[in-house]
C-alpha cells in the first residue's frame, strides 16, 4: 500500500540533512497513499485529547473532552496555558500505535499499515540512508490532531532509554494557510526559527536533540492540523 515516491533523490535528501540536521519532503509517498491515510484519520473516532498536568499525562475521548462544562473547561485551559507559560506543556489529540510486532500485526487499519510500512526493511533502508543513523531498528508511530487552541512547546525528544536517532513529522493536512498557526518551529541559537507549514504528503525528518515546538492553530483554522509522527529508534524492535 504504501511507497516512497520513486523519483525522490536519497542521496540529495541525505546531504540536505547531513548540512541542516533536517530534510522536508514533499510528496514522499507514491500514488493515492496519503489521500486513504487523510480520509482514514478525518474518520477514526478513538482519538484522546493528551493534556500534561505535573508530569502525568491526562487524557479525554472526543465525547468527554467535549461535555466539559464551560466553567471547568476555562479552568482547564487556564491551567494549561499557564504551566505553557513556566514549561513544557501540550494539548492535542493523538492515536498511538502500538511498538510491538505482534500488535502491529493484528491492526488491519491504514494507520497500522502506515506504522508497518516505516518499520519495513526498504523504508528503515531508505530512513538510514537520508538520515546517516546505520543502527536505526524501527519506527515508533503516532496519529496527532491539533484542533484550535492545541499546540506544543520546545522541547529537544531526547529521553534516557528510548535510543531516538531522529524524529519524523508526515503532514496530511491539504490547504492549510500558515497563519492557521500549527507550524513545526525549529529553534535555532539566538532566537532564529525555521519554521515547516502543515502541508499534504509532507515528511519532515530532523536529528534528535533538536529543539522544536508545534505553533498555538488559531481559531481560523476551518479543520483540524492531522499528521503522523514518530521516532527512528536504535533498540530491537518489541
Amino acid at each position: 500500500m504504501f511507497t516512497l515516491d520513486p523519483t525522490l533523490d536519497l542521496a540529495m535528501l541525505a546531504e540536505r540533512y547531513r548540512r541542516d540536521g533536517r530534510v522536508v519532503i514533499d510528496n514522499a509517498l507514491a500514488g493515492d497513499a496519503a489521500l486513504l491515510l487523510s480520509a482514514h484519520l478525518r474518520q477514526r473516532t478513538d482519538w484522546r485529547k493528551l493534556v500534561l498536568s505535573g508530569d502525568q499525562v491526562v487524557e479525554f475521548d472526543r465525547a468527554g473532552w467535549g461535555a466539559i462544562p464551560p466553567e471547568r473547561a476555562e479552568a482547564l485551559n487556564l491551567a494549561v496555558y499557564a504551566a505553557a507559560r513556566a514549561g513544557f506543556q501540550f494539548r492535542f489529540d493523538s492515536i498511538r500505535v502500538s511498538d510491538a510486532v505482534r500488535d502491529r500485526a493484528g491492526d488491519t487499519t491504514p494507520l497500522g499499515g502506515f506504522a508497518r510500512w516505516m518499520s519495513s526493511p526498504a523504508m528503515l533502508d531508505a530512513l538510514r540512508a537520508i538520515t546517516g543513523a546505520g543502527d536505526v531498528r524501527f519506527a515508533d508511530a503516532q496519529a496527532t490532531a491539533y484542533a484550535p487552541g492545541d499546540f506544543l512547546t520546545v522541547h529537544d525528544d531526547a529521553v534516557a532509554g528510548k535510543h531516538r536517532r531522529a524524529a519524523y513529522v508526515f503532514g496530511l493536512t491539504p490547504g492549510w494557510r500558515p497563519e492557521w498557526g500549527g507550524l513545526l518551529l525549529f529553534h535555532g541559537p539566538d532566537g532564529e526559527l525555521r519554521a515547516v507549514a502543515p502541508g499534504f504528503n509532507r515528511m519532515t525528518i530532523f536529528a534528535v536533540p533538536q529543539e522544536h515546538s508545534v505553533s498555538e492553530v488559531t481559531r481560523a483554522a476551518p479543520a483540524r492540523r492531522y499528521s503522523i509522527t514518530g521516532w527512528l529508534r536504535a533498540e530491537p524492535q518489541p
